[in-house]
């Protein structure tokens, strides 16, 4: 990434409205109500060559895996020839998230999303997904969101998640400067969906990455402390493109988070063509 794209992740504001099922967790949504947002790809460490499928892993194929500071997952780097993503789509189950081993009090937290660009392509992402919290005195925090990027993250504060709920989310675009993102609560049969639009002129889609990702989002300048979140799952995993065409996870690159310490926190595997796994380890 470039320097003056890492610095400039931050800079816009814009008002969330919270949503949240842990009374105690509330303060904490409504202090980073304007300042919560899902970010493009950070690069980290050096990338490693593919070296060929490793079944015990689960892996299909022989899938390139990067480092980053903030991603984890799959992303798919650019479309079919001659077309663009513009749309993505994945279900998952919202984990439980606990404080990591080792470490101090304090609030620990993540997301789970699907989106379009961000990757090779940072003018923008159009996604959406849930986020989660847990407090080191035992509070919980869940809330669907959706976010066009450099705008940051706005909450679909009508709509209740938890852990252990199916999760659908699709995020589509309709030209590159409008789209709609619709979170689908599987278990209770509730959903909402929103038209979105990109916030500046620049900040356009580009349609050429598709991905689906465990992130440890940024309040304000700094990535909040990252919760073990267990295992995530997307399954029914697909993007589709401006000629019709659908694409599943299988040709996709790997991300695995790089924490601040040099230690490799993820472990992501691709069980099959619609699906991503992405542990915490």
């Amino acid at each position: 990434m470039k320097l003056n794209l890492i610095l400039s992740l931050f800079a816009a504001t814009a008002l969330c409205v919270p949503s949240t099922e842990a009374p105690g967790l509330l303060s904490r949504y409504e202090r980073r109500s304007s300042k919560a947002r899902s970010n493009p790809m950070i690069p980290a460490g050096t990338p490693t060559k593919a070296e060929g499928p490793d079944p015990a892993a689960g892996e299909i194929s022989a899938n390139p895996t990067e480092y980053s500071s903030n991603w984890a997952g799959v992303v798919l780097t650019a479309p079919p020839a001659g077309s663009t993503f513009n749309s993505v789509v994945g279900t998952f189950t919202v984990p439980k998230p606990s404080v990591p081993s080792g470490s101090g009090s304090g609030t620990y937290s993540g997301t789970a999303w699907v989106g379009i660009d961000g990757d090779t392509y940072q003018n923008a992402i159009l996604q959406s997904g849930v986020d989660w919290s847990v407090s080191s005195s035992g509070g919980y925090s869940y809330v669907a969101w959706y976010e066009w990027f450099p705008n940051p993250q706005v909450n679909f504060g009508s709509l209740s998640v938890t852990s252990g709920d199916v999760i659908t989310v699709t995020v589509k675009s309709s030209s590159n400067k409008k789209g709609t993102a619709t979170v689908e609560n599987v278990t209770t049969g509730k959903s909402a969906t929103t038209t979105v639009s990109a916030p500046c002129s620049t900040c356009t889609l580009g349609g050429q990455n598709a991905e689906w990702i465990v992130e440890d989002y940024s309040e304000g300048s700094s990535l909040v402390p990252f919760a073990n979140f267990g295992t995530v799952t997307f399954t029914g995993a697909s993007a589709g493109d401006s000629a019709g065409g659908s694409v599943g996870t299988s040709g996709g690159t790997i991300l695995d988070i790089e924490n601040s310490s040099g230690t490799v926190i993820t472990s992501v595997t691709i069980p099959s063509n619609s699906e991503v796994q992405v542990k915490y380890v």
